[in-house]
């Protein structure tokens, strides 16, 4: 009994072109990969991860407040309209920055860096971080079950520094910022003279300073108090004569503002880690005495390895 092989069915290539056509005519589906840009580290994103929260998106927010002309001007007392410029530009930057966490569905933005530019007729504000979630099934935002509709916060810290305070029971709140220039009083010629000729405090400067910081020092604390922080961590300052204006003196204080969310405070248990690729060097105690070294001696190089 014979068998034949069947011959294969030739294909159609009209019916191939018109497919390939009406393939190539319809939109593809949505990709379910979600891009991520982020500006933290390897070890911050791995970190951020194994706490169980996930970066999205770099989220910006700018403020351009502008000083009224003539301001700065030599006078006495705080210069308030500056003061409350600086202050609001702060907080429009901080506005927009949540704006845009909550359009990429962030709970919040860590590793918030602060740029201040105080000119002549405005200030700049300039802060851009990285907006975060908790992931799914992973972890739960410790706000409660509402905090898809709370506030985004706003935070400085590191994602390192955020989830070692995640693991202590407080969670960021807010950026707590406050500034203040005052003007350094004019000094008398008796006084300019008596200090032209020797060392002295100069008073003036230094009772502006005070004053400014004292100032400043309220504003912080008071925002933080605003959005529901209990204290401030990782406070920066600055502080100074104005550049174009050098008879006043200001004082800038901003940090995190932080709450306590869990019962009490969880202490965190300190690591040690031992790095693998440290560089040991190794030499002879001889070779302490000078390059000529003595017997079995290794000059002053000494001799380097590289432990593993």
């Amino acid at each position: 009994m014979s068998t034949t092989t069947p011959t294969p069915a030739q294909p159609d290539v009209r019916a191939e072109m018109l497919r390939g056509a009406r393939s190539m005519a319809t939109a593809a589906p949505p990709s379910k990969a979600r891009g991520i840009t982020s500006d933290l580290s390897v070890d911050e994103a791995l970190l951020l991860h194994a706490a169980g929260w996930e970066p999205l998106d770099l989220v910006c927010g700018v403020g351009v407040v502008s000083i009224p002309v003539g301001v700065w001007n030599w006078g006495a007392g705080a210069v308030t309209l500056a003061s409350d410029a600086h202050n609001a530009a702060v907080d429009y930057a901080a506005r927009q920055l949540r704006g845009e966490c909550g359009k990429v569905h962030g709970h919040g933005v860590v590793g918030v860096r602060v740029e201040v530019s105080v000119r002549t007729h405005h200030v700049d504000v300039e802060l851009v971080g990285t907006a975060v979630r908790p992931m799914d099934g992973r972890a739960k935002d410790p706000r409660g079950a509402d905090a898809a509709e709370a506030m985004p916060f706003v935070s400085d810290l590191s994602a390192r520094d955020f989830t070692l305070l995640l693991r202590a029971g407080w969670i960021p709140v807010g950026l707590a910022f406050g500034a203040s220039f005052i003007y350094a009083p004019r000094r008398s010629a008796g006084a300019a003279m008596r200090q032209s000729t020797q060392n002295v405090e100069l008073t003036n400067y230094t009772q502006a300073m005070y004053a400014a910081r004292e100032s400043a020092m309220e504003r912080m604390q008071s925002s933080a108090l605003e959005v529901g922080g209990q204290g401030v961590v990782e406070v920066k300052v600055t502080e100074g004569p104005i550049g174009f204006a050098r008879h006043v003196v200001g004082f800038t204080a901003w940090g995190t503002a932080v709450k306590l969310v869990a019962e009490e405070h969880q202490f965190v248990q300190p690591q040690v880690v031992l790095p693998l690729d440290d560089v040991v060097v190794a030499f002879e105690a001889q070779s302490l005495r000078g390059t000529g070294g003595g017997a079995g001696g290794t000059g002053s190089g000494g001799t380097r390895r590289r432990r593993r």
